[in-house]
């Protein structure tokens, strides 16, 4: 089970992140600030650092620098000289300047807010495999007659292929990750589209309609919790 740290100094976002990447069998710790996370990273290794740039007091930037070029930090059982910590920053920022002042500073990526949580663990992945530190990943998902391949993006219904949209495939594997939990609209909303608004209801519904119609007898999995959101499986 690799270990994320996330360094973010906005609640909503670190609790999410949280709360996502546990869902994916990830170990996560956050941090708000600097002062929480140095001495959390002196007792222990992360398989990956996911930094803010706009931080209070210390910016992601600095504790970058620190963390590639500093000898004291470089040093620590934490971060060997043999064995970087990637990092991926978390930016509001999305000039150009910004981007390529992080990557020349030692970021391995970089994901500009607002995110969708689905593209963000994908980010994740695929670092931690360039980086030779991920553990034996589920990149298949099943429930009743579907089936999800993440890897190979293709969703099958009785072992038939089932054609879906970019959206549709995210929505479908973010209820299959998360089976048995009732998911609100606002949590569905905030992870695969990447923000909220006051139309988020009829577009998860839309969505939601869509994808049980092409889902067909496989659609029933999907149930309708009335007043709150939507779960695959559950005592419903």
């Amino acid at each position: 089970m690799p270990l994320i740290y996330c360094v973010e100094d906005d609640e909503n976002i670190r609790e999410l992140v949280g709360y996502a990447l546990r869902s994916q069998d990830f170990e996560v710790e956050t941090f708000a600030d600097s002062k929480e996370f140095w001495p959390a990273l002196e007792k222990r290794t992360p398989a990956l650092l996911l930094l803010d740039i706009m931080l209070p007091g210390e910016s992601g930037n600095d504790i970058l620098d620190k963390l590639r070029k500093t000898q004291q930090y470089k040093t620590l059982r934490a971060i060997r000289q043999d064995s970087q910590t990637p990092v991926i920053m978390l930016t509001a920022k999305t000039s150009e300047y910004d981007i390529v002042k992080g990557l020349d500073g030692g970021a391995d990526d970089y994901v500009c807010k607002p995110f969708g949580i689905v593209e963000l663990i994908s980010r994740i992945r695929a670092v931690l495999r360039r980086s030779g530190r991920q553990s034996t990943e589920t990149n298949l998902y099943t429930y009743g007659p579907v089936s999800l391949d993440q890897e190979k993006h293709i969703v099958t219904v009785d072992g038939k292929p089932c054609h879906l949209t970019v959206k549709e495939f995210e929505l479908l594997r973010y209820l299959l990750v998360n089976t048995d939990i009732v998911l609100k609209r606002e949590q569905i909303m905030e992870a695969v589209w990447g923000f909220t608004y006051e139309g988020e209801s009829r577009t998860i519904d839309m969505h939601i309609k869509s994808l049980r119609q092409k889902l067909g007898d496989g659609g029933k999995i999907i149930h309708t919790v009335r007043g709150v959101g939507y779960v695959i499986g559950g005592n419903v």
